[in-house]
C-alpha cells in the first residue's frame, strides 16, 4: 500500500486536525528514554513513531533523555540510545537534550508550588507513605505533615537542597487529594534526596525529580506539541495536566496514548533483560538473542525491516501481542532483495573428483544475486578436491532425496554436475571424503546423455576456502509467552537458543575485511560477519534467520 492511501493512524488523525483547526502550526514531538539500560523493540516502535511523525509533518522531534535517576543511568547507555536512534534512520534537531538541563527551572517550580501551599516536605518513610496512600478500593490519609506552614516547608526543602537530610528522611510531595481515585493524584512525590554523583550534572544535586512531576514540564520547555507515550502512562495523564495548570509553564502539552509493542517469545523490562545480562543467560546487552536493539542490529535485522515491523505493528489504543514471526518475515523479506550470495559448507565432507586433473584450477563465476543487477559477480576457484556438507550425502536413500547419492547425480552449484562412485571411511565406519566424477561439459548446460541431476548442492573449494565459526541462533525462550500466569521467565529458556559450529568453510569472495557485511549463505540461511569478531582471531558469521520459517513446523511435530 502507497503512502498516499495509507489509512491514518488515530494520532495522526489528532494532529491533521490539530492543523487545520489551527491549534497548532507545528509538531513539535520527542523521544524521551531513561539511560538505565539499552533499548529494546518496543522502544523501537516509539522512535519509529515519534520521529516519523515530525518527518512527515514537516515538524521536529527532540532525543530528549529522562535522566531523574541517577542511581540506575549510565553514560554507556546514553550513548547506546544516541547509537540506536541514528542506526533507525532518524536525526534529532539541535543538541541531545537532557531533564538535568531543566532542574534548575523545575527546582524553582517546586518552589512556587510550596508557595503556592500546594507542596509539602513530608516525613513519612517509605513503609508509612504507602500506608497512608490508601489502595484501590480505600481512601488514602492525609500525611501528618500536610499542614505545615510555607514557610516551615520552604525552609526544609532548602535543606533538603543543601543535603542536611540523610537519603529518606523526607521528600517533597504535591498537595492534591489522598482520596482522588486515581492512585497517581494522591500527594505525589516531586522531590527524593539521592546522595550519588549524577553523568550529567556530577555533585550539583542532591535531590532529584521525579519522572512524573518533571515530564511534563520538560514537554513544556521544550513546547512539545503531542507528547506520546504507551497505554501505561494514561492514568498519569491527570497529574501530568495538574503540574502543566498549576506551574507557570511556558506551553501547555496534552499526552496521548499508544499500545506498546508486545511480541511473543519475548520479554522487554529493561529488569528482567539486566537479569539476563546479569547472570550471564546472555553475552551482554549486545547479545543477538536479546530483543534489544543492538542485539537484533549484530544479529544482522536491518533498519528497514525494524522500521516495517513497526509500521505492520499498527499504532492504535488496543493492547495486543504481535507475533515474532512477523518480525521475522520483514527481515527475510528485505535480505532477500538487498543482500549478495555466497556459498558456506557448515560442515564439511572432501569429495575428491577422480576424472578431474590434479594439477587444473578453474575459474567458475556466479552472480552476486540471482535477479538483481548492481552486485559484484563472484570468482569460484573450482578444482579435484572440493567441500559439500554432510547433510547433502547419503550413500543411500529413496527418491526424496534429492542429493549426492552414490550412482546418482546432482549439480554443484554454479558449476558442473557430480556423479558419487564411492564413500571412504575410517576404521570406526565414520564416512571421511567421496569418490566421485564431473560430468564433463556440464557447466551451465544438462548432460549430453540425458540424464538430468535431481538436485543442487552447495560447496566450496577444498584447496581455497576461508575458515570460520557459525553461530546459529534461535528464539531465546520456549514458550510464547515466558511470563504468563505469574512464571518465571529463566525457566523457559531455550537451552538450543545458541548453536557455535567451528570448522566451516565459505567461498574465498566474501569479503572479510568490512564488519557486518551480510549475505545469503545459499541453502543456508542469511548471516553477517559478526562485529565483535575484532577482538578475536577467527571470522566469525551470526545466522540473521533462515530460509525460511521452521520455528512452527518443528514445535507443532
Amino acid at each position: 500500500m502507497s503512502e498516499i492511501n495509507k489509512p491514518l493512524n488515530f494520532i495522526e488523525k489528532i494532529i491533521e486536525e490539530d492543523l487545520k483547526t489551527g491549534k497548532i502550526t507545528k509538531i513539535q514531538t520527542r523521544f524521551p528514554p531513561e539511560p538505565n539500560g539499552y533499548l529494546h523493540i518496543g522502544h523501537a516502535k516509539s522512535i519509529v513513531l515519534n520521529f516519523g511523525l515530525a518527518q512527515k509533518y514537516q515538524g521536529q522531534c527532540n532525543l530528549r533523555f529522562d535522566d531523574t535517576n541517577p542511581v540506575k543511568e549510565d553514560i554507556e547507555f546514553v550513548e547506546s540510545i544516541k547509537k540506536d536512534v541514528q542506526w533507525l534512520g532518524f536525526e534529532w534537531q539541535d543538541e541531545v537534550k537532557y531533564t538535568s538541563d531543566y532542574f534548575d527551572q523545575l527546582h524553582d517550580w517546586a518552589v512556587y508550588l510550596i508557595e503556592q501551599g500546594k507542596a509539602y516536605v513530608c516525613d513519612l518513610n517509605q513503609d508509612e507513605t504507602r500506608k497512608y496512600r490508601g489502595t484501590l478500593t480505600q481512601a488514602g490519609q492525609n500525611s501528618p505533615y500536610r499542614s505545615r506552614s510555607i514557610e516551615e516547608n520552604l525552609n526544609l526543602f532548602s535543606q533538603m537542597r543543601a543535603g542536611d537530610f540523610d537519603e529518606g528522611h523526607c521528600a517533597l510531595r504535591a498537595i492534591i487529594d489522598m482520596s482522588h481515585p486515581n492512585m497517581q493524584m494522591r500527594d505525589p512525590i516531586l522531590y527524593r534526596i539521592k546522595k550519588v554523583s549524577h553523568h550529567q550534572t556530577g555533585d550539583k544535586w542532591c535531590i532529584y525529580p521525579s519522572y512524573d512531576y518533571a515530564h511534563g514540564q520538560g514537554d513544556s520547555i521544550e513546547r512539545i506539541s503531542h507528547s506520546i507515550c504507551t497505554l501505561e502512562f494514561e492514568e498519569h495523564r491527570p497529574l501530568y495536566d495538574w503540574f502543566i495548570e498549576n506551574l507557570p509553564v511556558p506551553s501547555t502539552p496534552h499526552q496521548y496514548e499508544f499500545s506498546r509493542l508486545n511480541v511473543n517469545y519475548t520479554i522487554t523490562s529493561k529488569r528482567k533483560l539486566k537479569q539476563l545480562v546479569d547472570e550471564k543467560v546472555v553475552d551482554g546487552w549486545d547479545d543477538p538473542r536479546m530483543p534489544t536493539i543492538s542485539g537484533l542490529r549484530r544479529r544482522g535485522f536491518t533498519p528497514q525491516s525494524v522500521r516495517k515491523f513497526c509500521e505492520l505493528a499498527g499504532v492504535t489504543r488496543t493492547d495486543g501481542v504481535v507475533d515474532v514471526a512477523t518480525l521475522e518475515f520483514t527481515v527475510r523479506e528485505d535480505l532477500n532483495e538487498n543482500v549478495p550470495r555466497a556459498m558456506c559448507v557448515l560442515n564439511p565432507l572432501k569429495v575428491i573428483l577422480t576424472n578431474y586433473p590434479e594439477d587444473k584450477v578453474e575459474i567458475l563465476h556466479a552472480p552476486g544475486h540471482p535477479f538483481k543487477d548492481g552486485f559484484t559477480p563472484r570468482v569460484l576457484p573450482f578444482g579435484r578436491e572440493i567441500l559439500i556438507d554432510q547433510a547433502d550425502f547419503r550413500e543411500a536413500a529413496n527418491k526424496k532425496y534429492k542429493r549426492l547419492v552414490i550412482g546418482k547425480r546432482v549439480r554443484l552449484r554454479n558449476a558442473y554436475i557430480i556423479e558419487a562412485d564411492a564413500a571412504i571411511k575410517d576404521a570406526d565406519g565414520n564416512i571421511i571424503e567421496v569418490h566421485a566424477r564431473i560430468i564433463e561439459d556440464t557447466v551451465g548446460k544438462n548432460p549430453t546423455d540425458g540424464i538430468k541431476a535431481k538436485g543442487v548442492i552447495h560447496w566450496v573449494s577444498a584447496a581455497d576456502n576461508i575458515d570460520c565459526e557459525i553461530r546459529i541462533y534461535d528464539r531465546l525462550f520456549t514458550q510464547a509467552e515466558p511470563e504468563a500466569g505469574g512464571a518465571d521467565f529463566m525457566q523457559c529458556i531455550n537451552p538450543d537458543s545458541l548453536k557455535i559450529i567451528k570448522g566451516c568453510k565459505v567461498e574465498k569472495a566474501i569479503a572479510i575485511d568490512q564488519r557486518e557485511v551480510q549475505y545469503q549463505f545459499e541453502r543456508e540461511g542469511y548471516f553477517i560477519q559478526d562485529s565483535q569478531d575484532s577482538h578475536t582471531d577467527k571470522l566469525i558469521f551470526n545466522q540473521t534467520i533462515s530460509l525460511r520459517d521452521t520455528w512452527a513446523k518443528i514445535n507443532k511435530s
